[in-house]
């Protein structure tokens, strides 16, 4: 018998432990459930090391924010800092290239973060009072590679990305209106990286770090790293290659 390897990532701990047990019930699922996003990173690389990857990662979309440290097995992004929920957790851990299949687990529907979670890497946006029997088929749908979501919500999701892809241009034509520099400084930001690991990357004081983000933030006209980052990629900006040094650009 295959078995799914299953993590529960949830800063709540009743409803946790309650879907790890009821999964572990059945037969050919294995679950670990983990309470934070640096606990979840610290499971996945232990599971790593061992050999026993986890296949699916089912991740509260209000998952409690906390500090993201960066996989031990990307070094020039070890001591990485950055403020997460569910969603933005789903996108570092494809930032950093580890390979598991996310499903956001959400109170309610909500048609715009749903379609965040999809552009960060989602394989489904799934209501957290949802059945057993239809987490089960979810589950083994995102393995044969299907994206999941209620049908009530999938025309909301839908008209979403197609303005998404309508803002595409503005998007871009803001992203050209950066130096260099500070492309390099959202590319980081794209990636995961906090202010420290960001000048560490790049050789740069934090002060000097904090500038280039304050000036990103300005001209892309947004007012978090959250909404910068989600206009990135938007853009079509990927995050920076964390495995190799950059250059430097002036």
């Amino acid at each position: 018998m295959i078995r799914i390897r299953v993590l529960v990532v949830d800063d709540h701990r009743i409803f946790a432990e309650s879907l790890a047990a009821a999964l572990a019930a059945e037969p050919d699922v294995d679950v670990a459930a983990a309470g934070s996003a640096p606990a979840a990173l610290r499971c996945l690389e232990r599971a790593a090391a061992d050999g026993r990857r986890f296949d699916v990662m089912l991740v509260d979309a209000d998952l409690g924010t906390a500090a993201l440290p960066a996989p031990r097995a990307v070094p020039a992004a070890r001591d990485a800092e950055a403020v997460v929920d569910g969603i933005s957790l789903v996108a570092g851990l494809r930032a950093h290239r580890i390979a598991v299949r996310s499903v956001v687990l959400a109170e309610k529907d909500d048609a715009g973060r749903a379609a965040l979670a999809l552009q960060a890497g989602a394989s489904g946006w799934i209501a957290k009072d949802c059945s057993l029997q239809r987490l089960l088929g979810v589950i083994r749908g995102v393995l044969r590679d299907e994206t999941h979501m209620s049908p009530a919500l999938l025309t909301g999701v839908l008209r979403e990305l197609t303005a998404a892809r309508k803002h595409r241009t503005e998007s871009e034509e803001l992203v050209e209106s950066l130096t260099p520099r500070e492309r390099e400084v959202l590319r980081c930001m794209v990636a995961g990286l906090g202010r420290k690991a960001v000048a560490e990357r790049l050789f740069l004081s934090p002060h000097t770090v904090r500038t280039h983000m304050q000036n990103v933030l300005g001209k892309l006209g947004v007012h978090s790293t959250l909404a910068a980052v989600a206009l990135a990629r938007r853009a079509g900006v990927g995050p920076a290659d964390l495995s190799v040094g950059l250059r430097a650009v002036p």
